[in-house]
Order: structure tokens, then C-alpha cells, then sequence
């Protein structure tokens, strides 16, 4: 993941109702969401709704989908994965290991 996907990111989750939205997606799974059940569980107007979900697509932290006349809004795990992978890949690279502390049997 380059340095300004994951900045971009980490700047939508930024955003309380964003953040907040991304929740509600991660917690329905696979199946995602009709846009009209976050509205209710978010508790926010339509435009406000679609003013969010619009800036979560466009990082690719969330997916849509058509189905006949209903738009589902789904986590995008991958994304997400990835993420979080960035934010821990070097994870105390530059640090020394501390020793391996041998366990004394009794």
C-alpha cells in the first residue's frame, strides 16, 4: 500500500460519522447494508449519508451494490486488511529485541 492510499484513508476514518458509519458496515459482515438501515442506525439525513459513503468509496474502505432498486453498502475487508497491514508491517523494526526470557521450571 503506497504511503498516500493509507494517509487518505486513515483521513476519511478521521471523521467521527464516518468512522462511525465504517462501524456499522464492519459489524453487518458480507451481507453489508440497504443505504436506508445505516440511515436509521446512524440517525442522519440522506444527503449527509451520501456525502459520507461517497468519501468511503472513493478510499476504497467501502463497496456498493445495486440490487434492483436498493444500493447495499459493504465493508471492504481487502481494504481494510490492507490498512491495517501497512500500519503494523514495520512494527518495531528499529527496535532491538529485548531477550528471550527463559521460563524456570519449579
Amino acid at each position: 500500500m503506497k504511503l498516500e492510499k493509507a494517509a487518505s484513508q486513515l483521513e476519511a476514518l478521521g471523521n467521527p460519522t464516518r468512522l462511525q458509519l465504517y462501524r456499522v458496515l464492519v459489524r453487518a459482515g458480507d451481507d453489508g447494508l440497504p443505504v436506508g438501515s445505516v440511515q436509521e442506525k446512524l440517525d442522519v439525513p440522506a444527503s449527509t449519508l451520501s456525502h459520507h459513503l461517497k468519501r468511503l468509496v472513493d478510499t476504497g474502505l467501502v463497496t456498493q451494490e445495486r440490487q434492483a432498486t436498493t444500493l447495499i453498502c459493504r465493508a471492504n475487508y481487502p481494504g481494510m486488511s490492507a490498512l491495517i497491514g501497512y500500519l503494523a508491517d514495520e512494527c518495531c523494526a528499529d527496535a532491538k529485541c529485548a531477550p528471550a526470557v527463559k521460563e524456570e521450571i519449579a
